[in-house]
């Protein structure tokens, strides 16, 4: 059953995100906003501490002479500094430019360079180092973590206590004087190919989101929300929306290997996060209890069938009945709860973004109590134009469009949109800005997907991404590798080739630490990854895979010939975005002649 959403909140949208921080602190002043750690120790602040911060970050930009729209870069990790350093530029009036702590040199100099950027915000010395010798005209660079050389923010900070002391309503006015189609952030899309685009974020752009995700009621004040996700990306930022419109509580550390110990110690209710996140604890869980065997294995795999069973019913409107509901009782109590604890045993939901969840894995976390709802947007929609929501979800679409937004499907079943979301262009790009539009005004997404009676969106996959085999049969690779994902509990990435030719193709990578422990439980004697990955136990593991899934798809859509790659992808070997995308076109080019000798046999 669907529900119209109340869409009056459009008329009362906040001109700035710096005037949706003051709506917040004058609503909840005395509640937790963020919790994050100070060494070893987890502290909060109020809405209230935290806008003085705001308001000192602000000041302190000013006085160091930062004007309406100026670039300040943000250089970091996620983490509640780069947060305050946000909110302060935002509110002083200036535009946030985005470079995630993992780009190059190369990159970052070419972003400071066309974003014009007359600050720059940096983590710490790496980070320091990496702009430096290419700092263009930076005018000051402000360090989180003191470094000789360069303004700390403490120090910012001081500065703007010292100037708001001689100019009391200084950031008030700068906030003020911000309208809605100011521009508030810049964000590089890390992109799969070419140099990164600038995309012109709009205030109205954030306030929307965050008031459109407030609008479809799943998100409550007393919300705790871990935050992990890069805050150079727009899933991260469009949470911080969200939190301003809502007043949730926020938990901040960035470090991915330390997700699973943080959720213990936390407690979160919901989490955004890339599918990756869930397709590991999911291959993860599966393994433990493959590596255990025996009665622990059959209770089980006895109690997800039991859950699967429930959820079918329950979807299908069929009584569930007091057997099953008794036995059901008991696995919960066996089984479930331990997988819940795993992730902190209060999570209502958690959200998944950037790139597809397979269904069959979300269903199996649903199984045990674990929503997972899925959104879908780009950089150039400020991250959310879709959104599931826990009372009206359907596993395998990504919910239906923003409250205020439109979808539509164009030629070759493009998803096209417009809405107060859309960017305001490419910067500095006036003719890719034109080519992202149709000319009637709607943003062609470049993904291919279908919208049902109800307005619930399903993504087929990206256009360019589409294989036609040279039989003519059309395979989404997306698809395939996503069933593969959900058989194989040992696999990290897997990509499908085949475009004009006659069969397809793959290259696999597993997941390092999962290959490491059942090698070591088999009695496979190889020291490293790239060692284990060519042992003839592992590629007979895989191949079983391999063969699961070549029954599970149609004839035109099964892996002839595969191999497993000596390296896992990663962020840091530039495969990999930041946000966990793959970078497909450049994997194909660096592994081409690889590709084509599983042809030449």
């Amino acid at each position: 059953m669907t529900e119209t959403i109340d869409t009056q909140f459009l008329q009362h949208l906040a001109p700035s995100l710096g005037v949706m921080l003051r709506r917040r602190v004058e609503s909840t002043p005395d509640l937790e906003a963020y919790r994050y750690l100070r060494g070893a120790d987890w502290v909060s602040v109020t809405w209230a501490e935290t806008a003085v911060a705001v308001d000192e970050v602000a000041a302190g930009l000013l006085a160091l002479g930062l004007e309406k729209e100026d670039r300040v870069a943000i250089v970091a990790n996620t983490r509640y500094e780069w947060l305050l350093a946000d909110l302060g530029v935002m509110c002083a009036g200036g535009a946030t430019t985005t470079i995630y702590p993992t780009t190059s040199a190369e990159d970052a100099a070419y972003i400071l360079a066309d974003a014009g950027c007359r600050f720059a915000i940096v983590e710490d010395a790496e980070q320091l180092g990496k702009i430096t010798s290419r700092a263009g005209n930076l005018e000051k660079i402000i360090s989180i973590d003191a470094v000789a050389g360069t303004m700390s923010l403490a120090e910012v900070l001081d500065l703007g206590r010292e100037h708001l002391a001689e100019v009391p309503d200084a950031v008030t006015v700068a906030t003020d004087a911000i309208g809605h189609s100011d521009l508030a952030t810049l964000i590089y899309t890390s992109g799969t190919t070419g140099r990164p685009k600038g995309v012109r974020l709009t205030h109205h752009c954030w306030v929307y989101e965050g008031e459109a995700l407030k609008a479809l009621g799943f998100l409550r004040t007393d919300d705790v929300n871990f935050l992990w996700l890069p805050m150079s990306h727009s899933f991260g930022k469009v949470i911080l929306s969200a939190q301003l419109a809502v007043g949730f509580t926020t938990a901040i550390d960035g470090r991915v290997d330390k997700i699973i110990e943080n959720l213990a110690v936390i407690k979160p209710t919901f989490m955004g996060a890339a599918p990756r996140i869930f397709e590991k604890a999911y291959g993860k869980i599966l393994s433990t209890q493959a590596a255990e065997g025996g009665l622990k294995e059959k209770i089980f795999r006895s109690a997800f069938a039991v859950g699967a069973e429930c959820e079918r019913r329950t979807a299908a409107g069929e009584r569930i009945g007091i057997g099953l509901a008794l036995r059901h009782r008991l696995f919960d109590k066996l089984v479930f709860s331990k997988v819940r604890e795993r992730f902190g045993g209060r999570v209502r939901f958690f959200i998944s973004g950037s790139a597809p969840l397979n269904r069959e894995i979300a269903e199996w976390f649903n199984s045990a109590g674990i929503l997972i709802i899925e959104g879908y947007g780009l950089t150039e929609t400020t991250a959310g134009a879709f959104c599931g929501r826990p009372v009206d979800n359907k596993f395998g679409t990504v919910g239906r469009a923003l409250p205020g937004s439109d979808v539509r499907i164009g030629e070759e079943g493009e998803i096209q949109l417009r809405g107060p979301h859309i960017m305001s262009g490419y910067n500095n790009l006036p003719s890719e800005t034109e080519a992202a539009f149709t000319d009637d005004g709607w943003l062609r997404t470049g993904d291919q997907g279908s919208l049902d009676s109800e307005g619930f969106l399903t993504i087929t996959g990206r256009i360019k991404d589409l294989i036609k085999t040279s039989g003519g049969k059309i395979v989404v690779p997306g698809a395939v590798e996503a069933t593969f994902k959900a058989l194989c509990p040992y696999v990290s990435q897997i990509l499908v080739f085949g475009d004009t030719h006659p069969y397809c193709v793959a290259l696999i990578t597993l997941d390092p630490d999962s290959i490491a422990a059942w090698c070591k439980e088999n009695g496979v004697a190889a020291p490293s990854y790239a060692d284990q990955v060519a042992t003839p136990a592992v590629h007979a593991l895989v191949d079983g895979y391999i063969t699961q899934l070549n029954v599970r798809v149609n004839k035109w859509e099964t892996i002839k010939h595969w191999a497993i790659l000596e390296t896992d992808l990663s962020i840091e070997g530039g495969e990999l975005t930041p946000s966990m995308k793959v970078k497909r076109g450049l994997v194909e080019t660096a592994q081409a002649e690889r590709i084509e000798a599983m042809y030449a046999g």
